[in-house]
């Protein structure tokens, strides 16, 4: 199982703030996590679509598309922080 977590705008457009699901088949990395979740459809598809500005961290370290993911990670999906 993993753990994914939605901050800010991503929990509002998708209606919860985590979920715990089984690792997806062929999913190896932050890319293909992302690409599954979208398959979903509606507004899954619109805020993880490629192209959206999403940042992502995985165990709490900040991560990269490429980042592998495994059974028993936390995930985070979250929108670039900008402030002043």
């Amino acid at each position: 199982m993993i753990t994914v977590l939605y901050f800010a705008r991503l929990r509002e457009a998708l209606g919860t703030g985590s979920e715990q699901m089984a690792l997806p088949a062929g999913v190896n990395n932050l890319e293909d996590l992302r690409a599954s979740l979208a398959t979903r459809g509606g507004a899954w598809a619109q805020e993880l679509a490629q192209g959206q500005s999403i940042r992502a961290a995985v165990n709490q370290d900040i991560a990269q598309d490429d980042t592998r993911v495994a059974d028993g990670d936390e995930i985070a999906f979250f929108p670039p922080v900008t402030g002043g």
